[in-house]
């Protein structure tokens, strides 16, 4: 298990090595594929330590999104707090949104309200 890791990410790995190991997938790998999959989504949700120090040091890439948390939203959860943006602030988010994860559902809902 990859060092600083949460609780929560470490039952996470050590459930997908024994899942991978039941149902004979990556056979001998896999302890390194279960890692690759929790640094992954370690690095996607802002767990590692280079996210949490861009996070302190205020360069956080969605410091600039009128959303708080905005990186760890689902797109339902995006869809429903546009409505209460300004213009300047929904084009903040797509600028975001293009750049970074170009989710299909969330940009929908942006030219919908423009």
């Amino acid at each position: 298990m990859p060092r600083g890791a949460s609780p929560k990410r470490e039952k996470e790995y050590t459930k997908l090595e024994k899942q991978f190991e039941k149902e004979g997938r990556y056979k001998g790998r896999e302890e390194e594929v279960a890692a690759r999959i929790v640094n992954k989504q370690r690095k996607q949700f802002g767990e590692t330590k280079s996210a949490k120090a861009k996070d302190h040091a205020g360069t956080s890439p969605d410091r600039s999104v009128p959303i708080a948390n905005y990186e760890h939203l689902t797109v339902p959860q995006v869809r429903s707090r546009l409505a209460e943006l300004t213009r300047a602030q929904r084009t903040k988010v797509r600028a975001y949104e293009v750049k970074h994860k170009n989710r299909k559902g969330v940009l929908q809902a942006l030219e919908r309200l423009h």
